[in-house]
């Protein structure tokens, strides 16, 4: 027989099935007190580390009372990481209080929580659709995060900071579909939840303390004294050009280089400079010395003094400039010219012809081409080099200009695969000469190797009876006609090459004063 389904056993049924999900859901209390140990060993860790931290900012900022020159750059990181840091834990802090209020009410303590194993504190806290503070919460430990790994450079600190303020959730199967927030605080008692964040603080503090054991680092704060003193003095140059500067960096080695010590050269003390650089205008040429001291203040109120020297040379300005061919520049013709300065290097040398008298070009490191314009006019070739970031005068140069000198005809022929040049005064086989297509002329003396155009030139030859026969050819190359004079030609025959008309790489069109005698062999 059924028993009848009334309101009142509905009524009873739903309040079984509730105490049975609440008896399902039920925390032991042991594990919750369990909790509460664990959240009071890290407040006790993270009070640890935030002391030592406060100790390393006083560090910093008394070393940064003495010496802000050095330490200031260091102690103001130091504040922004403090700034960081702190804004991230006391926001986790206000996070925490939340949690435990909303369980216990106003009044509610995170140091003694009441209802420590309520589900939905940290659920509403955290994940409420609209007022949730989990995705702001993950976004900053993001941003902390890579902040500070951004100063760490030792891989096992970055590990260790990196997996501490990991925000990736564990790849198994009940975590599928679940974000950070989520998966830290969805149906997560207030202990646990309370825990979770206290240990968050823990890992800020710990990450904080290591960045800041880094920049006390940099800082030498805590330098190993040294006991070897020596001064020195660095100069940019022993050699330096009359009116040019002599550069010397005056230096006490193994000295923190923003304790300066004083200078003192002939007696007398050197205006305080940054970097130890002393500099004196080179007014004679000659050797000279730079004797002086050191005096540096001791912790106990001694005065360390180093003595120093160091010698230079005062050179007076100069220049080799050389023209590559001979030591005449020729008007109209590409002159190659060497220029350089002795200590100087080729890419700080500049010359120039300032006389108005033709061009001056580089072509590669020292090497240049004058091309002057007027035969008779001197050219005057400038020198100038870039010395301590100043152009400063090596001199100038005068070169006489002269017109190119009249070239010499010759026969161009080839034997043995040989070029060779014909100048007469010896025989020249008859097939040689009827298989050359005419003549050439060139300036070819050992110094200068300079081919001319031939415009023009004539030819006399001798009959039986003594009279000259003159052939002309409008060209450098052999007529027809005197090509018939050269068949009939016999063995010991000559004749004579004249009036060679020539234009050369200057223009000048030109008519040959030389002749040249043709033997037939």
């Amino acid at each position: 027989m059924s028993i009848p389904n009334t309101p009142r056993q509905k009524m009873i049924n739903l309040m079984y099935i509730v105490l049975m999900a609440l008896l399902a859901l039920n925390i032991s209390s042991d594990v919750l007190n369990g909790f509460s140990l664990v959240d009071e060993s890290l407040s006790r860790t993270t009070g640890n580390a935030t002391v030592q931290n406060e100790s390393i900012y006083k560090g910093l900022s008394d070393a940064n009372l003495l010496n802000p020159e050095k330490v200031g750059p260091w102690f103001d990181k130091a504040q922004h990481v403090k700034q960081l840091s702190d804004s991230l834990y006391n926001y986790v802090d206000r996070l925490k209080s939340r949690i435990v209020r909303h369980a216990d009410g106003e009044r509610g303590n995170v140091a003694d929580i009441t209802n420590k194993e309520d589900l939905e504190a940290a659920s509403f806290v955290m994940l409420a659709p609209g007022t949730g503070e989990g995705g702001r919460l993950l976004r900053q430990i993001d941003d902390y995060r890579a902040t500070i790994l951004a100063w760490v450079d030792d891989p096992v600190q970055r590990h260790i900071i990196s997996n501490n303020l990991t925000t990736e959730v564990p790849h198994r199967a009940d975590n599928a579909g679940k974000n950070w927030q989520e998966y830290m605080f969805e149906n997560t008692p207030v202990v646990a939840a309370v825990t979770l964040l206290t240990k968050l603080q823990s890992d800020v503090r710990y990450a904080e303390g290591e960045v800041l054991h880094l920049l006390m680092q940099n800082t030498d704060v805590q330098d190993v004294r040294v006991n070897r003193l020596q001064a020195y003095v660095i100069p940019t140059s022993q050699n330096v050009v009359r009116g040019g500067t002599y550069s010397a960096r005056i230096i006490l080695a193994a000295v923190d280089s923003t304790q300066r010590p004083a200078v003192f050269i002939g007696g007398e003390r050197q205006p305080d400079n940054a970097d130890g650089w002393f500099e004196t205008v080179a007014n004679r040429t000659g050797e000279f010395t730079l004797d002086g001291y050191l005096e540096l203040p001791q912790r106990n109120g001694e005065v360390l003094r180093r003595d120093f020297s160091q010698k230079y040379t005062v050179i007076e300005p100069s220049a080799t400039v050389s023209a590559t061919l001979m030591n005449v520049l020729y008007a109209g013709y590409d002159n190659p010219v060497s220029i350089s300065v002795p200590g100087i290097p080729a890419g700080r040398v500049q010359a120039s012809i300032v006389n108005g008298n033709g061009t001056l070009r580089r072509t590669a490191g020292g090497a240049y081409i004058a091309h002057p314009s007027t035969v008779g006019k001197d050219a005057v070739i400038r020198v100038t080099a870039t010395t301590d970031g100043r152009t400063q005068s090596m001199g100038d140069y005068t070169y006489r200009v002269r017109q190119l000198p009249d070239p010499s005809p010759f026969i161009e022929y080839t034997e043995a695969g040989t070029p060779k040049r014909y100048r007469g005064g010896r025989g020249l086989s008859k097939a040689v000469l009827m298989n050359t297509p005419g003549i050439v002329a060139a300036i070819d003396d050992g110094l200068l190797n300079i081919n001319f155009r031939v415009l023009g030139f004539e030819t006399v030859f001798f009959d039986n009876m003594g009279n000259a026969v003159p052939e002309v050819s409008q060209s450098a190359a052999f007529s027809a006609r005197q090509k018939e004079m050269f068949r009939r030609l016999s063995r010991g025959k000559r004749f004579y090459i004249s009036r060679v008309r020539a234009v050369g790489p200057d223009g000048v069109e030109r008519l040959l004063p030389a002749s040249l005698e043709v033997i037939v062999n």
